[in-house]
């Protein structure tokens, strides 16, 4: 019996789940699972990582590193899209599972394996925003997922970001608070909008003001200003996913399109007015992800544990 470890790492927590992997079903019971801190070197530093990752590997009972009993390990990584950002945490993974078999990818990869797809698109708003497609010939396109400072559009950081400009906005504009307006002054505790400016700098979490967006989505039905946010961020994130598909020329095959991510799963509105853009655009077949991306990954630790193993390079002895 090989043990496996599925990581999802985001830019707010890490949800790791340890499995047996017994060579058959490719998705098999938990051991235990467990969620720690976010374990991103991109979003949060290389010390913050390696002290989730210290977190995770005490909360899965393992004390001593050089006897983990784990014999592959996949982690899906929020912004682990170049090779040193992999090699980055691969590094740290190492150091706490020494002798497993560890691969990094990045998120959306795993969030595919979790719904089930071996090709297809993977729409993901949630703290962030970005898409990703595989084809059935196994090429990819990705889009978005530039972060907070430059991009994000969809992301729950970005509506409530647009939440408070309005705020200020109105403002600016020696106008009443409207509903949208109050009901961010009451969610954050600030008495006008100043107030809710200086917070905005002085608070910079972004996990914090993504918990708001559903300020935005609540109000939507009866705030024309909460209805345009809500539909900008719909339309940018139908955006990403048609932006993939094009690249790849597979929208008249109808390729499937799997949305994730917190926006997407539990704004129900949201997804529904995605749907409708994306099917408007030949793109019919979407689903919403219906259990852990870290499934995915323990999917895919598992393909992991089944390779073969490589036998070693020799280098030839240099004659002196």
């Amino acid at each position: 019996m090989r043990h496996v470890l599925g990581l999802d790492i985001g830019g707010s927590k890490t949800h790791a789940i340890l499995a047996d992997d017994d060579g058959g079903a490719p998705l098999v019971q938990s051991i235990t699972e467990c969620t720690v801190g976010s374990a991103n070197i991109a979003s949060v530093g290389p010390d913050e990582a390696a002290a989730a990752l210290d977190d995770l590997a005490a909360q899965l009972g393992i004390g001593d590193p050089a006897d983990h009993g784990i014999n592959a390990v996949f982690a899906g990584a929020a912004g682990a899209d170049t090779p040193a950002a992999r090699e980055r945490l691969t590094g740290l993974l190492s150091r706490r599972f020494p002798g497993a078999r560890i691969h990094v990818d990045h998120d959306t990869r795993i969030i595919l394996a979790a719904g089930g797809l071996t090709a297809g698109t993977v729409l993901i708003s949630g703290t962030g925003s970005a898409a990703w497609a595989k084809a059935g010939d196994g090429r990819e396109a990705r889009a978005g997922g530039w972060g907070y400072l430059l991009g994000d559009e969809g992301s729950g950081y970005a509506v409530a970001r647009s939440a408070v400009r309005h705020a200020l906005q109105e403002s600016d504009d020696g106008l009443p608070a409207g509903p949208l307006t109050a009901e961010m002054l009451a969610q954050t505790g600030a008495a006008e909008p100043a107030e809710l400016l200086d917070l905005f700098y002085r608070r910079p979490e972004r996990r914090y003001w993504a918990g708001l967006a559903g300020t935005v989505f609540d109000l939507a039905a009866s705030d024309a200003a909460s209805a345009a946010i809500a539909d900008d961020a719909a339309r940018q994130l139908a955006g990403l996913a048609l932006t993939v598909n094009r690249r790849l020329g597979t929208i008249p095959e109808d390729a499937p399109v799997l949305l994730a991510g917190g926006m997407l799963v539990n704004q129900a509105a949201l997804a529904g007015r995605v749907r409708g853009l994306l099917a408007a655009n030949g793109l019919t077949d979407v689903r919403v992800l219906d259990r852990s991306p870290a499934w995915g990954a323990v999917e895919l630790a598992c393909q992991l544990a089944r390779e073969p193993l490589r036998p070693a390079t020799k280098i030839p002895a240099r004659s002196l």
